[in-house]
């Protein structure tokens, strides 16, 4: 058989999220956008298996009884990754959406996360740069990848440590945006995000409940006015 033959190597997702018993809570709301503080365990977008309907989007349209009203028309310009907490920005009409995608596209919007990291950083601050590709034969896991990787920029500070076990308490700022970008990055310099399933070392993933990494902080500009916004929910952790 060539290898012009050989069949496409066909990825299979067999992931089953767990029913997150947690509400979306809204932080702020007004005719164009909404500010959510998404739980930790809960999908952004309804998956392809049907069994993984629920998701931020599904109760945005649908609402939540008891808790928030349906907003028929919300769109997410961006996700946060299943395990990960925080803030997010939602389109409430077509027109706020695409104001909102373009500021994700072009970089303009400033993100800000605070993470529970696996032992001491040496610095106090620092910039990570590994680049970053697909991982095809460990989907879905990225890989560090100089050589075929796209660029790839973390800064971080640290805001505390502590020590029984020792921990660092550090705040990302990410420049760009790749898939799992905070999570391989902190591994990649052997102080991996407690919590995480995919990026650990050999008992940091046990070490919490959850992936220990929340979006504080979203800086960007109001569809309605173009005036800057910032928009902030305090970390849980």
């Amino acid at each position: 058989m060539t290898s012009a033959q050989l069949p496409a190597q066909i990825i299979i997702d067999d992931f089953i999220a767990p029913v997150c018993d947690d509400f979306i809570e809204i932080l702020y709301q007004d005719a164009d956008i909404l500010l959510i503080n998404k739980p930790s365990g809960l999908l952004s977008l309804s998956a392809k298996n049907p069994l993984n309907w629920d998701s931020v989007h599904y109760r945005l349209i649908n609402g939540q009884t008891g808790v928030s009203p349906a907003f028929p028309e919300a769109k997410l310009p961006h996700r946060l990754d299943f395990g990960t907490s925080g803030i997010m920005v939602v389109g409430l009409n077509a027109v706020a959406a695409r104001h909102l995608n373009r500021q994700f596209q072009g970089r303009t919007i400033g993100k800000r996360y605070i993470a529970l990291l696996d032992g001491w950083l040496a610095d106090n601050q620092g910039k990570i740069t590994a680049a970053i590709a697909k991982d095809k034969e460990l989907f879905p896991r990225v890989k560090i990848c100089h050589s075929t990787g796209k660029a790839a920029i973390s800064e971080y500070i640290v805001l505390d440590r502590q020590i029984q076990p020792r921990q660092s308490r550090v705040q990302f700022t990410p420049i760009t945006g790749r898939t799992h970008q905070l999570r391989i990055h902190s591994q990649s310099i052997g102080h991996p995000i407690l919590g995480c399933d995919l990026y650990h070392n050999q008992h940091s993933a046990q070490l919490a409940e959850r992936l220990l990494l929340h979006a504080s902080d979203l800086y960007f500009t109001h569809p309605a006015d173009d005036k800057q916004r910032h928009g902030h929910c305090p970390c849980p952790f």
